[in-house]
Order: structure tokens, then C-alpha cells, then sequence
């Protein structure tokens, strides 16, 4: 596995629209490569569709931004290629059929066929498996998965697997592909107060190796750099006292987010716009930012770079 070196994540007046309404707009962030970002707040707020948008996966209908100096939303293919995904259910659920080690050598097949060099199909088959298992073991490693005090070791089902386990799994196929920039989604879901601080210091550890990551949370430590996120009916309240909605954490990273509702302006410190619907209506209804068109057939992609469907299909296993 390459060694990690992370994208730069910029947007600008960021924004989408659904059919119900604005899912969030009037977005600013600046974070420097290998920065750990949370996005912070309740479900329905918008939260999952700006990672979506911030990898490629889903297309903005307002302002722009970039990842690793390419531009969203004109390249979109060129963003997925760099920016994995982790656990986002819905969009890259793990096989609960499959054992571990299956899912494994699945996810390297998938990022060999689609993001792996030509060159790489060329070479002795002996050669393949050895820098596959070799591929796999350090992003074992580096998600923190023992695969030996799994109940089963490498045949253990990923259906037994217990939900911080599932986590490490997701990243550690996500890795396979050395991405610049990891996204993870309800990081703290169905997790224990222990379990959570385990997964945020795997995000730690792996912000210190150089990989930007981005993860979506009810809660965020207080050592994170956060985005919140409120509900529609509250979007266009001002935070109360030392509630701002933007609080940025380290120094080298700048986070704004702007004023709720259609027509408003933005200014820094005050609460994202979520629309009126939640994430997965956004996400399945919008004919501007559906995941189908995000998964690589946008019309403004497919004219900067031919390999989007590879690069989709390949989400399907590596993201």
C-alpha cells in the first residue's frame, strides 16, 4: 500500500438542492491535507449528502469546491478516484453473506480491475496475490482489525461481526486504494462510549499518517474540527451563546457554513441549511444530485474524464 498523502478540502457557497428544498448550501471550508474533519448533528440534517457531495458521489447545484485540486462539480470522476468511502450504509454496505477474508480479497480485486495501473494486470499472478495479501495486511493494520481474535479468525462471517469490528472492516477496504481523502458515515452509530473513543482514535491515527478523513457523527470530540448541522425548522435561528456552528479545530483548518433558507445569505458562524427532506430522499429523488448520476453518469463529468463508470463500479466493493 502507497503511502497516504492527503487532499486539501476547499468549498465555496457549496450547496445542493433537492426536490423538497435545500439540503444544505452557503458551505466554506478550508481544511489542509491530512486534517480530521467532523460533520457533526442529527440525522435528516444534511449531513450524509455533503459527504456524498465533498467525494464525488453526488453533484452539487451550487457553488464549487475542491479535493486534492480538482474541482467539483466539473470533476466529479477525477475526485472518486481519490476519496474512498467507508462505512456509508445504504451506498456500500458490507456482503453479510461473504467471510471476512472474502470481502477482503473482493474489495482488492475491485480496486485492482478499476484504479489499480494497467502495468499491474501484466504481472506474474504469483507477483498479483503476493502484493494484494501484502496490500490487504497493511490495511489491516492500519484500520486497527486483528484478524486473528475475530471468533473465527479470517472465516469469520461479516454478519458476526460486532458493529466497531464492521467499522474497521469498511476502512480497511477503503485503504486498499491508498485514497487521499477517507469518508466515513455514522461513525458513532450503535457504538459504546469506550467504542467511540476507539473509533475516533483510528481516525486520529490515520489523519497522523497523512489521510485527510471526513466523518459524519451525532457527537464529535472536543479535539475534532466540527461542522454542525441542524434540522430545517431551526436553520434559520441564530446558535445560541457559545453554540456556534462552526467550530474550527486545529489552527491550519477554517470552517464556515451559511444561513438557512432559500433567499438567505450566508455568514460565518451561523447554522447549515438542511432541507425539508432527509438524506435519503435527497439522495433517491433529486434529478440533479441522485446517487445513480453521482456514481459516475453526470453529464459534466463524463466530458473531463472517460473512466467515471470504472470509477463507480468500483465504489460498489472498495468504497
Amino acid at each position: 500500500m502507497d503511502s497516504p498523502h492527503g487532499a486539501a478540502v476547499k468549498a465555496e457557497d457549496f450547496g445542493l438542492k433537492g426536490p423538497r428544498g435545500w439540503v444544505f448550501r452557503g458551505v466554506g471550508v478550508d481544511a489542509a491535507p491530512g486534517s480530521l474533519i467532523a460533520v457533526e448533528g442529527p440525522s435528516g440534517s444534511g449531513r450524509t449528502c455533503l459527504l456524498l457531495a465533498l467525494t464525488g458521489r453526488m453533484k452539487p447545484t451550487e457553488g464549487h469546491a475542491e479535493v486534492g485540486r480538482h474541482r467539483l462539480p466539473k470533476r466529479m470522476a477525477a475526485v472518486r478516484r481519490i476519496a474512498a468511502l467507508g462505512p456509508v450504509p445504504g451506498v456500500n454496505d458490507l456482503d453479510q453473506a461473504l467471510t471476512v477474508t472474502e470481502q477482503l480479497r473482493e474489495g482488492a480485486l475491485l480496486q485492482r480491475r478499476y484504479d489499480g495501473p494497467v502495468r499491474a494486470l501484466l504481472r506474474p499472478r504469483g507477483e498479483r496475490r503476493t502484493s494484494t495479501a501484502a496490500r490487504i495486511e497493511a490495511a489491516l493494520a492500519a484500520a486497527g482489525l486483528d484478524l486473528a481474535t475475530l471468533p473465527k479468525g479470517p472465516r469469520t462471517s461479516v454478519r458476526d461481526l460486532e458493529r466497531l469490528e464492521s467499522v474497521r472492516l469498511s476502512v480497511a477496504i477503503a485503504l486498499l486504494g491508498s485514497p487521499r481523502l477517507l469518508a466515513l458515515d455514522d461513525l458513532d452509530l450503535k457504538l459504546s462510549d469506550a467504542e467511540r473513543a476507539e473509533a475516533w482514535d483510528l481516525l486520529r491515527s490515520l489523519a497522523a499518517r497523512g489521510t485527510t478523513v471526513l466523518a459524519v457523527c451525532s457527537e464529535a470530540p472536543a479535539d475534532v474540527t466540527v461542522l454542525r448541522t441542524v434540522p430545517a425548522a431551526t436553520a434559520t435561528e441564530e446558535p445560541a451563546t457559545g453554540q456556534a456552528a462552526a467550530v474550527p479545530r486545529p489552527m491550519d483548518s477554517r470552517i464556515t457554513w451559511g444561513a438557512g433558507g432559500t433567499g438567505s445569505t450566508g455568514k460565518q458562524g451561523t447554522a447549515v441549511t438542511a432541507g425539508a427532506a432527509d438524506t435519503a430522499e435527497a439522495a433517491g429523488t433529486d434529478s440533479t444530485a441522485d446517487t445513480a448520476e453521482a456514481a459516475g453518469t453526470d453529464s459534466t463529468d463524463s466530458t473531463h474524464d472517460t473512466k467515471g463508470d470504472d470509477d463507480a463500479l468500483a465504489e460498489t466493493g472498495r468504497a
